[in-house]
């Protein structure tokens, strides 16, 4: 089990002061608790779908502070597709919850499937640790962590969204769960790479072919890294874990010329 807790929260979520500091606390401190059993729970096991999965709830729920909708749910009023067939279901079955459970619908769907009445009383899927179930739920239902296993934020979002909204915050935050996962294996992203013998140093930022290459060579050792040309938080960490496979001396996330080397031999293994 990959112990992600309250801290691994707070290293991806925004920091806020005054009452919205004090409401993202409550269901940190809440949440962090009971997360990593949960996740296990589901199959959300391993790195990329835990960081996929906390990347996209904190979105969801603006920075994890909080698990309730702003608006005021009337813009759902009347909406057949939701279930909301009753005078006032747009507001009694606003957004609730991590991952923003909406409609009558889907409050009776997901209180069915976690045996809670969520549709007689829809105020408890805001409560921080059951949002975090209902929020695993919906995950398992529409079959998420296959899209996470491919690295695919895309498609992920579309999963979650339905669109694209908030893709380009959504990429930079699974980027920095990514990292905060990846420091809980131990791996230790610093340091400064040798010269490559002609090839270029690539590390967080480089982008280009040569980075194609690169990820196209992790990913034929079996590391979960999307090939896009661009190293960012994932190729980096995927990195750090190879040079720690091999026992390289630093294990830095960097491709320098022993990143380079190890990684010629090891393909070389896998072509045999």
């Amino acid at each position: 089990m990959i112990q992600v807790d309250a801290q691994t929260m707070r290293e991806i979520a925004p920091r806020f002061s005054g009452a919205n500091g004090e409401r993202q606390g409550r269901i940190i401190t809440a949440v962090g608790e009971v997360l990593a059993a949960t996740l296990e729970s589901y199959a959300i096991d391993t790195r990329l779908r835990i960081a996929h999965f906390l990347a996209q709830t904190c979105h969801e729920s603006a920075g994890f502070r909080t698990t309730e909708e702003f608006a005021s749910g009337a813009a759902y009023e009347g909406r057949a597709d939701l279930g909301n067939t009753h005078a006032g279901d747009g507001v009694r079955y606003k957004g609730r919850g991590l991952l923003q459970l909406t409609g009558r619908a889907n409050y009776r769907k997901i209180g069915g499937l976690i045996g809670c009445d969520l549709e007689g009383h829809p105020e408890l899927a805001a409560e921080p640790v059951l949002s975090l179930r209902i929020a695993c739920e919906f995950w398992k239902k529409n079959e998420i962590n296959a899209l996470c296993d491919a690295d695919d934020v895309v498609a992920v979002t579309r999963r979650v969204n339905g669109g694209t909204n908030g893709l380009a915050e959504r990429r930079e935050l699974t980027g920095k769960a990514k990292v905060a996962v990846a420091r809980i294996e131990g791996f230790v992203l610093t340091g400064v790479a040798p010269p490559t013998n002609g090839r270029p140093v690539l590390r967080r930022g480089s982008k280009g072919d040569a980075v194609g290459e690169l990820q196209r060579r992790l990913r034929l050792l079996g590391f979960m890294v999307a090939v896009d040309n661009d190293f960012g938080a994932g190729t980096e960490v995927a990195v750090a874990a190879f040079q720690q496979q091999q026992h390289l001396e630093c294990v830095d996330g960097i491709a320098g010329n022993d990143t380079w080397t190890a990684l010629d031999e090891a393909v070389k293994g896998v072509a045999q």
